[in-house]
């Protein structure tokens, strides 16, 4: 039952990330004709602000693995503060080395690709097998 439970985590987060990135690409696309180059480069900015901290948390906790995934309270707070404290340092980055072109599309990116884990549900629909 553990296995299933670790395939089953692993297939959610695997396709999460797909959809981040998939939304990551159509907003650039999509920004390209609007904004050019610097719109496009706006939105990747911005998607990736909430996409690195999104893998590391996802490191940190040790889903991905088979064996040694942490477990525990005190792991989970610090696998939240790390990416929190992430998201700080990449704000911090991108505001004070490259400053978005765009901050318009640069925070509708941020916020589609945090918005995606409403997909979940869908996301993570059961199948059914024949036993």
């Amino acid at each position: 039952m553990q296995r299933f439970e670790t395939q089953r985590r692993r297939t959610y987060i695997v396709q999460l990330t797909l959809a981040q990135l998939a939304i990551m690409l159509l907003g650039a696309a999509l920004a390209y004709p609007a904004a050019d180059v610097s719109g496009s480069v706006s939105v990747l900015i911005g998607a990736l602000v909430a996409i690195l901290p999104q893998a590391f948390f996802i490191q940190r906790m040790g889903f991905l693995r088979t064996r040694g995934r942490r477990a525990g309270a005190t792991h989970l707070l610090r696998a939240e503060a790390g990416k929190f404290g992430l998201t700080v340092a990449l704000f911090t980055l991108v505001f004070v080395a490259v400053p978005p072109s765009n901050p318009t599309l640069f925070f509708s990116a941020y916020v589609a690709v945090i918005l995606t884990h409403w997909l979940a549900p869908w996301l993570m629909l059961k199948r059914r097998t024949t036993d």
